[in-house]
């Protein structure tokens, strides 16, 4: 099992991502503005199983091959820094654009809520950097790789969810809040783009381990 001190870098990680503009929150926050809080946490629940087929695919076998091919686990890690440092020029570029400033959505049941939620996840590539490119650097290869990946995907979820969920509950207060105030949106955007930077260089110098 990981370490204490591997699960709380780990848990740092996920929740500098989580707060990061993404297909998942742009999502949640436009169905919690446009149907309600409701519709927000029924779209969070197929964002919540989107990341356990992550998890599962990653401890089920993905994280192993990282670990045997060392040419395409820095292939994955280089990617996953420069996708990182794209996102983080979106949020900061002229023109930019706030997760908060969202277009209405028409209204969906409950059940496309959910599968919606779980597709935007499963095609999210931040999502697929993340166990593809980070969760390999948490493990110890001469551990148990199964249980480990489990663990931190655990970790993952649990950071993740309970974000968005305060994220789905709180979007319409925020949205209205940040729109009364154009300097802190713009504040949000860079702090976001920054977050990102700086994940990015972190992924891009970090050596594998092991």
């Amino acid at each position: 099992m990981p370490s204490v001190a591997t699960l709380l870098a780990f848990a740092l990680v996920s929740f500098g991502l989580v707060i990061t503009p993404g297909p998942n929150m742009i999502y949640l926050i436009s169905r919690s503005i446009t149907q309600g809080r409701m519709a927000g946490i029924i779209s969070l629940g197929g964002v919540a199983l989107g990341f356990v087929f992550y998890m599962l695919a990653a401890a089920l076998g993905i994280t192993a091959l990282l670990f045997a091919v060392p040419f395409a686990y820095d292939a994955l890690r280089f990617g996953g820094a420069a996708y990182l440092l794209w996102l983080a020029w979106q949020a900061v570029k002229p023109g930019g654009h706030s997760p908060f400033q969202v277009r209405p959505l028409p209204v969906d049941s409950p059940r496309k809520l959910f599968a919606m939620g779980f597709l935007t996840n499963l095609l999210n590539p931040k999502i697929a950097m993340l166990y593809l490119s980070l969760l390999p650097q948490f493990i110890d290869p001469a551990g148990n790789v199964f249980a480990q990946a489990i663990a931190l995907g655990f970790t993952q979820i649990a950071v993740s969810v309970t974000v968005n969920a305060l994220i789905a509950i709180t979007a319409g207060s925020i949205a209205a809040f940040l729109g009364a105030r154009p300097t802190w949106l713009l504040i949000q955007r860079w702090l976001m783009g920054t977050v990102l930077a700086g994940l990015a260089v972190r992924m891009a110098l970090e050596a594998r381990r092991g």
